[in-house]
């Protein structure tokens, strides 16, 4: 008996695995290569297609899909209808279907993305990451960055913890958890403690 949870209403293909404790919603299809971690949450009519990996403690809202050459980190939230895409130059009449053609999008532990935000393939979000919703992100984001716009620009910084980080004029910000984060540049955020 599995030591997970899938809704009479969702496919789970033979040969995927699935972590204890994850709970697969309604109108979900978890391919057979798909590998997922423990304690994830899957909400209504979310695909997760063949060799996409997915972490611990991982929370994927309504109408996502993770197509191949995505790999989710743990503790990713993935708000309401995101989307993520996997080729760069798709065209019909020339299909690119196969693993080679499919660009690696890379979650980093702890990351949040928005509400119908689209995340085009190739790209890293890094820890704790947050996009924010309806954000068009088309390169790398720093960790920590909060990033929105259409292309998604770095707007500001947020904790592991989620708040947003005011910085002193030595480039030093805590948050609400005591928690130290240095401003290194106008790209990068570290925490120091």
């Amino acid at each position: 008996m599995a030591n997970y949870f899938v809704h009479e209403s969702s496919y789970v293909d033979e040969g995927a695995e699935i972590g204890e404790g994850t709970k697969i919603w309604h109108f979900c299809h978890i391919l057979g290569k798909a590998k997922i971690g423990k304690n994830c949450s899957f909400g209504q009519n979310v695909l997760v297609a063949n060799n996409v990996i997915i972490g611990d403690n991982c929370k994927i809202q309504n109408n996502v899909s993770l197509y191949e050459g995505v790999i989710l980190e743990d503790y990713v939230f993935c708000g309401p209808s995101m989307v993520f895409t996997n080729v760069k130059t798709p065209r019909c009449e020339f299909p690119r279907n196969t693993s080679n053609d499919y660009l690696k999008t890379l979650v980093k532990r702890g990351s949040s993305i928005g509400a119908n935000a689209t995340i085009v393939c190739g790209v890293t979000l890094h820890e704790y990451a947050f996009v924010a919703a309806g954000a068009v992100v088309t390169k790398d984001v720093p960790s920590y960055a909060m990033v929105a716009g259409v292309p998604a620009k770095i707007i500001g910084w947020m904790s592991a913890y989620g708040d947003v980080l005011k910085f002193d004029a030595d480039g030093y910000a805590v948050d609400s958890t005591d928690a130290k984060y240095q401003k290194i540049s106008d790209t990068e955020v570290i925490r120091v403690s």
